[in-house]
């Protein structure tokens, strides 16, 4: 089977351990795979089979920056990725970084990252400076992404500090860290992101904008049903359900969820035209993705749309 891969990070050369661009803490032997992006990382995908991954610069990516320092590193960043894709454009593709804090900015360096450097659409990595994409001083970008027809694709970051002190507080440091991250509060503010957009309006405003999330759905699929209850179209004043929104806006990966439960929960819910692999390299690994990709309890033909088929359509590959 061919596979792409569409949430696979990399790190920038830049990101020291003081710079604020890197993850705070990395499990032993990720911050080697995450500077190579060449002959053993393609070693590694071909172990798994994997023949193509989607790169995207690891959060908190530039979402963390100023606008000042934003907007000149995510051009640099972008051109220097669009350099290591040039140098295997068979295997490798890639999500643009954007400087969030100048909307504006942000907006012309996405249409310039697809129309110049053939990029598939942008990560954006949790809140900027506290504000999610719902608040309409983003919009200018997600306009952006509907006229070009790319994905914006929702990454998880660490939450403001006020939120981790409030929610994660009082816990052993290593306990409540990993929970305000990993283990739960990275997923549910991404999932809580999504919903955002979805009771402002955004998609009523951009009705063929896509949004990408990982991690199985960032927690919304399990809550879906429940919060379409307690808000109905009578409530929010929208067009659609929320049901309606997440079915027809939103596609969901397999990034760093290898678990047949919250699959089926996933699949269920949106249906197997809305699924997409993905890894999470080099936070996981090529080869649990791959077996979890086998162990799916789904047709071959529904196996090879999550696989490689609805990455094909989504992206443009």
């Amino acid at each position: 089977m061919r596979i792409i891969a569409v949430e696979e990070h990399y790190v920038s050369r830049r990101a020291d351990p003081g710079s604020g661009l890197r993850p705070a803490s990395l499990p032993d032997g990720v911050e080697g795979k995450l500077l190579e992006v060449g002959a053993a990382r393609i070693a590694d995908m071909d172990a798994a089979g994997i023949e193509l991954q989607v790169l995207s610069l690891s959060a908190p990516g530039a979402q963390a920056l100023d606008a000042a320092v934003a907007v000149p590193f995510a051009r640099e960043e972008n051109d220097r990725l669009a350099e290591l894709v040039a140098l295997h454009p068979d295997r490798f593709a890639a999500f643009a970084a954007l400087p969030t804090a100048d909307p504006a900015a942000a907006a012309d360096e996405l249409e310039r990252a697809v129309r110049q450097l053939g990029f598939k659409g942008a990560m954006v990595c949790g809140h900027t400076h506290g504000r999610f994409l719902d608040d309409s001083a983003f919009w200018p970008i997600l306009e952006r992404a509907e006229g070009l027809g790319v994905p914006i694709y929702l990454h998880p970051a660490p939450p403001p500090k006020a939120v981790a002190e409030a929610y994660y507080g009082g816990l052993p440091p290593a306990v409540g860290a990993a929970l305000a991250t990993a283990a739960w509060g990275w997923h549910v503010e991404t999932g809580l992101h999504l919903l955002r957009m979805i009771l402002t309006g955004v998609f009523d405003r951009f009705p063929r904008l896509q949004v990408m999330v990982g991690h199985l759905g960032e927690a919304l699929p399990f809550m879906l049903g429940r919060t379409a209850t307690v808000l109905p179209p009578a409530v929010t004043r929208l067009q659609r359900s929320l049901p309606e929104y997440v079915r027809e806006n939103v596609h969901i990966t397999t990034s760093g969820f290898f678990s047949i439960p919250p699959f089926l929960n996933a699949l269920l819910e949106v249906g197997v035209d809305r699924l997409i692999f993905a890894v999470d390299y080099p936070f996981s690994t090529n080869q649990e993705a791959r077996a979890f990709l086998e162990a799916m309890p789904v047709s071959p033909a529904d196996k090879e749309r999550i696989a490689r088929g609805n990455a094909i359509r989504l992206l443009r590959l």
